[in-house]
């Protein structure tokens, strides 16, 4: 009998996802610097075709100069800017459009390819479409990010920053996830229901708290309280309680604290799982994983105790977001081998984690 898609491992697929992964993690460094340096406002319009050219001639350039000089952020903000100065931030933005662009390619193209050979398993047909279909999304969101500093604001919301920073790691991580299960194939063996709430739940935190980094970045909060452990010699700041709910997304005092609260609890909940791994002596390289997310968690705030204290330079600002991507993609590949591992190979300790 002839089969449509192949039923099990799928390696080139695999590599193909993978190389994906790879290209979107760029896409956050570079968004990370795209935003450090002040550049996302620097192109004012969505041109998802034409875009795709930079200004070719000093018309063109002192055209998207003439545009870029009518938003808040030129007036109140860059005043004065020559036009070599605004070179350099258009490079950056040109540099982050024509990235994301370039991913849709690299996704859509080997997709419609795999799939006309009769090479991508069943299985991950639908995952893959709906990660076509959020990276299309994708497009769609940061141009609704970018629309709401033109007007209005000097800056993008931080809401919306937060939110195209968490769909870009969403898809990260389903990349990585999918990209696995192309390459070991199809499992149906399921870990102890305790280890695989405690990994989502640990997953779940790192994802909470790179949407909360969002805020902080967008709002510019880490450049209001630079001292720690304590906020300006206090352990909770001054809150602008005047605002409601919105305090949550837009006080920096406020959002800079729940950063900090949630990677306290993300660091001793990562501290725990693995030491509960080491007890019970877990098998297949779940141990390996639990340490290695400890670590990188570990790293990660250290990262970010040194950006804030040096007020958010661009290196360290940078590799703090970079440093996102990759806490979330080892949650999710420890997450991946937790719910794959097969009860047998808990070779001691009861079932439950939490």
């Amino acid at each position: 009998m002839n089969r449509i898609f192949t039923p099990d491992r799928a390696p080139a697929v695999a590599i193909w996802l993978f190389t994906v992964a790879a290209l979107v993690f760029a896409m956050v460094v570079v968004g990370g610097i795209t935003r450090l340096t002040g550049s996302g406002l620097s192109i004012t319009e969505w041109k998802p075709i034409m875009g795709a050219l930079p200004p070719m001639n000093d018309a063109d350039w002192m055209e998207a100069f003439r545009k870029y000089q009518e938003i808040p952020q030129y007036r109140e903000v860059n005043a004065g800017m020559s036009l070599a100065e605004f070179q350099g931030i258009f490079w950056w933005e040109w540099i982050h459009r024509q990235l994301g662009r370039f991913i849709g390619v690299a996704f859509a193209v080997p997709f419609l390819v795999f799939v006309a050979l009769r090479r991508l398993p069943r299985r991950l047909l639908w995952r893959c479409a709906i990660l076509l279909a959020l990276g299309g999304l994708q497009g769609l969101i940061g141009w609704w990010m970018v629309s709401s500093g033109l007007s209005e604001r000097v800056d993008v919301a931080p809401e919306r920053l937060a939110t195209h920073l968490g769909l870009a790691l969403l898809i990260f991580a389903g990349l990585i996830w999918t990209g696995l299960e192309a390459l070991y194939g199809e499992e149906t063996s399921r870990s102890p229901v305790g280890w695989s709430r405690g990994a989502a739940l640990l997953l779940g935190a790192v994802f909470l708290q790179s949407l909360l980094g969002g805020l902080v970045a967008g709002g510019k909060a880490g450049l209001v309280y630079t001292d720690w452990p304590m906020m300006n010699g206090a352990v909770f700041p001054p809150v602008d309680w005047a605002q409601g709910g919105l305090a949550f997304l837009h006080d920096q005092g406020l959002v800079q604290f729940n950063h900090r609260a949630v990677a306290y609890g993300l660091l001793i909940g990562a501290l725990v799982y693995a030491v509960q791994a080491w007890r019970w002596r877990l098998a297949e390289g779940l141990g390996a994983a639990a340490f290695a997310l400890l670590g990188v968690i570990c790293l990660q705030a250290l990262v970010g105790v040194l950006t804030l204290v040096h007020a958010v330079p661009i290196g360290l600002g940078v590799l703090h977001q970079a440093g996102a991507a990759i806490v979330l993609g080892v949650a999710t590949w420890n997450l991946w081998l937790v719910r794959r591992s097969q009860p047998r190979l808990f070779v001691s300790g009861p079932a439950r984690l939490l």
